[in-house]
């Protein structure tokens, strides 16, 4: 990771941390207990939840599209735009602060088809992240635990306790543990 992709890392508190947002193509780390790393409107998108319990840091990742090998400079503008570059950011930002591969929790929402059907949907952007999401985490020998994926594009907000490693969920008003 070169100077120019600063990922916030959370720092650990001991009173209850504001929300820390994670933006479109943006990825937040913590190890503080108190932190809840939230991110919204998770369409086609994918929010990327880890956690590691031992360690107790969690992180959030929120990609757009599949691969950056299109547009490599755009690619390392900005690594988490994409899913080939942001979770590999992702995992690295964590084992900084103390997690371990073989330990990570890994829960995933969005990934929602863009038009009435899945047939409907000309680019397939939400299939085609979590095609490439599953061959990375394959290669790496790391597994999906949880997720919420797919459907007619419906909006999802995702959040992560860094403390418990608790992801939810809420879609349409109602909220569920993921």
């Amino acid at each position: 990771m070169s100077a120019n992709h600063a990922v916030e890392v959370v720092p650990a508190t001991r009173t209850r941390a504001a929300q820390v947002i994670v933006g479109v193509a943006d990825v937040k780390v913590s190890n503080d207990p108190a932190a809840r790393l939230i991110t919204y409107a998770l369409g086609s998108c994918l929010g990327i939840a880890v956690h590691d319990p031992v360690a107790g840091v969690g992180g959030l990742l929120h990609v757009m599209l599949p691969t950056g090998t299109i547009d490599p400079a755009k690619m390392q503008a900005k690594p988490a735009m994409f899913v080939d570059s942001g979770l590999p950011l992702l995992f690295k930002e964590c084992y900084r602060l103390g997690a371990k591969k073989e330990r990570m929790v890994v829960k995933v929402a969005g990934g929602a088809h863009a038009g009435a059907s899945e047939e409907s949907d000309r680019f397939q952007i939400g299939k085609r992240n979590m095609i490439a999401l599953r061959k990375l985490l394959w290669k790496n020998g790391v597994l999906v635990h949880a997720q919420e994926t797919g459907g007619v594009q419906t909006s999802r907000t995702m959040w992560l306790d860094v403390g418990s490693g608790a992801v939810t969920l809420k879609v349409n008003g109602g909220e569920s543990p993921l």
